[in-house]
Parts: C-alpha cells; structure tokens; sequence
C-alpha cells in the first residue's frame, strides 16, 4: 500500500525510506470506514506517539494531508523542538544522548515531512498561514488528519485536546456555506485497528468558544468510549513514557469494580 504524494516529486531515498516503514509499522484493518464522509473532513485521533502520524499518512483513505508540527520541517528548529518535546523528561544522566540524536535526525525529519502529505502547524505567528492551507486543501476535496493532544491529563485513554483546530469548522463555513464533520478516530497499535466513529458536524450559529468545547468533548468521548468497547489492551499514550506505565483501555478502578460484582 504505496501512496506517494502526486502533487510533488519526491526523492529516491524517501520512497525507500516509507517503503521500509511500511514494512517495520503494525499493519492495520479499518473498521468505520462507512462513517467517513465523502470530500471535506477532519480526522481527529489519538497521537500513539509515532503510530499516529505513521498511521494517518499510510492510511488514511483518499486524498489527505496530516498536521505536522511545522518546527520538525525546518532545518533551523528541529533540535530544538525535538529535544523539548519528545525526550527532555529522559532522566539526567542520559540526556546527553538525546541531545545529540535530535541534532542527527535534523536531515531525516526535514526530508521525511517535507516529502509527505502534511500541512506544517505552528503556534506563534505563523498559525494563520497553518489555517489558510488547511482550508484550501479542504476545499479541494481532502481529508485532513489531526492529533491534538497535549501533556494535560484528561482520561486512561486520550491527553487533553488543545482546541484551535476546531476553528477549522468557522472558517470552512464561511467559503462553502456547509457544516464541516469532525471524524473521531481511536488508533489501537496493540489491537492492530483503526476504528473511525460517527460524525461531528460544526454549528456555525453557535460561537467559536461553545464549539471547541463541544467538539472537543465529544470527540474525546468517542474515542474513549470506542477504547473502552474493546477487548483489554495497551493503550500507547501521547507522552513518551516507560512502556511498564502505559495505561488500559479500562481504568484500574472500573475493572476491580467488574472483578468484585462478579
């Protein structure tokens, strides 16, 4: 399953690159699929880490982009943003280490994000031209994919959503005059699944703050209550934690609860 971005040429070492990873990454079924609407939408799922990203590029049916930290595209800014984000809670002693592999994989990342479908995400000033492509891309017919967890706790299964994504909604309405769905999507690596839920469309006469909250939720329960239908099993969290801290898709409480009525 090679889907190569057709709207620009990529190079020889990144078609070998995405060729390996697609050998090395789980292999996912897809069940919802029925729940994607045709044309315009966005895909809001947990990160998993890596297996998110990985996952929405590989598979994701038709044409997509995938939101990408715009700092991991930028020669400039990958180390940095690498180190902060990903390993700077790594313990002391072996910071170093880490420091010097965000430093080595600057030419990788630059040339692997900007060889994917992806729309470059930033938070500073630069955020407006995140939105306007984003929203050109919708109009042209995309899926856009988005995980937009942050290191705010909320449950066993997702991080807290950071909302700005849900303005998308706004400023769709206000080219096409039709509600934009918001797709939940649970990404189970253990279970080797991709489940899509059920649409969310925006309100356009409700206001921009009453609908990242309302979206927000819904989508974080979707996906909750998705996890929680399945069989027991690991949940990948967003931060990159000890694999022995990983949490399940039933909370400790909830399943001695079980085990005692029974």
């Amino acid at each position: 399953m090679y889907h190569f971005p057709d709207d620009k040429k990529t190079s020889r070492l990144y078609r070998v690159l995405y060729r390996l990873v697609w050998q090395l990454s789980p292999k996912y079924r897809i069940e919802g699929a029925e729940h994607l609407p045709e044309g315009a939408s966005v895909i809001v799922g947990n990160h998993c880490q890596m297996y998110g990203p990985i996952a929405g590029e590989m598979y994701t049916p038709g044409r997509h982009s995938v939101w990408c930290a715009g700092e991991m595209m930028n020669r400039s800014e990958v180390a940095d943003y690498a180190y902060r984000d990903f390993w700077s809670g790594k313990p002391k002693s072996i910071r170093w280490f880490y420091k010097l592999l965000s430093r080595l994989i600057v030419p990788l990342s630059v040339l692997i994000f900007n060889s994917a479908h992806t729309v470059a995400v930033y938070h500073d000033s630069r955020a407006l031209t995140t939105f306007r492509e984003t929203v050109a891309r919708l109009l042209a017919g995309e899926r856009i994919v988005i995980f937009p967890e942050c290191y705010d706790e909320h449950n066993n299964v997702v991080h807290a959503f950071q909302d700005r994504f849900v303005d998308l909604g706004r400023l769709y309405y206000k080219k096409t005059g039709q509600p934009l769905p918001f797709v939940p999507m649970y990404l189970a690596p253990r279970l080797k699944t991709i489940y899509y839920g059920q649409p969310i469309l925006y309100r356009p006469d409700a206001s921009p703050e009453a609908e990242r909250g309302r979206i927000c939720t819904a989508l974080m329960d979707a996906i909750t209550a998705q996890a929680a239908s399945l069989p027991e099993h690991t949940v990948i969290p967003y931060p990159n934690i000890p694999q022995k801290q990983y949490p399940k898709n039933i909370p400790v409480e909830v399943f001695n609860d079980e085990k005692t009525a029974l």
